[in-house]
């Protein structure tokens, strides 16, 4: 998909933005996406936006929900991601994705194969040095790091209810995960 391509996509997506409350719209391999949002989906991001917030410096801001273009047929809005506090104090609907240094998504039903493999794909490859994955369904968390051009070359998981410390470029972090959602139909 052409520049001019992707441009246009972006064009037509942000007419329709308000047109479906309840729904996350993307472009992803050059196609709209629309995701449902989950009410565990919205509580799990609430909770660790508090957490990592009182754990990140003044130079940092988190930011959800707001358009990243990648280029080439891909625009992500990540649940949260960490910029830095003087961006986030302009206050855009649209910043650059070199901007980010912590993504973090928070799983829906219908974003598995988004999330876990293209996403992490797409981070990797512009050099964001940590992806988080929050999985209500599966209660665990997944820590990225060590982006490479095909995806990120370090990876651990733990389940719901441990404590999860990790480095990253932002500082060292700390997430209690015993008060993250389940989903009891998972």
């Amino acid at each position: 998909m052409t520049a001019s391509e992707t441009d246009h996509l972006h064009s037509q997506l942000s007419r329709f933005e308000d047109m479906f409350p309840g729904y996350r719209m993307e472009i992803v391999e050059g196609n709209v996406v629309l995701s449902p949002l989950r009410a565990f989906h919205a509580k799990t991001i609430r909770l660790v936006w508090n957490l990592l917030e009182s754990q990140i410096s003044p130079q940092w801001e988190c930011v959800s929900d707001v358009l990243f273009p990648f280029g080439d047929g891909f625009e992500f809005c990540p649940d949260l991601a960490v910029i830095p506090a003087r961006e986030e104090a302009r206050n855009l609907s649209v910043y650059s994705v070199e901007l980010i240094e912590l993504a973090i998504e928070v799983v829906s039903p219908s974003s598995v194969r988004n999330d876990y493999e293209v996403k992490d794909r797409q981070y990797a490859a512009r050099g964001i040095a940590n992806y988080l994955i929050f999985d209500p369904s599966r209660g665990e968390v997944v820590t990225r790091w060590n982006p490479g051009p095909t995806g990120y070359r370090g990876t651990d998981t733990f389940r719901y209810g441990t404590t999860v410390k990790i480095d990253t470029s932002v500082g060292a972090l700390t997430f209690d995960t015993s008060g993250l959602p389940v989903d009891p139909n998972a």
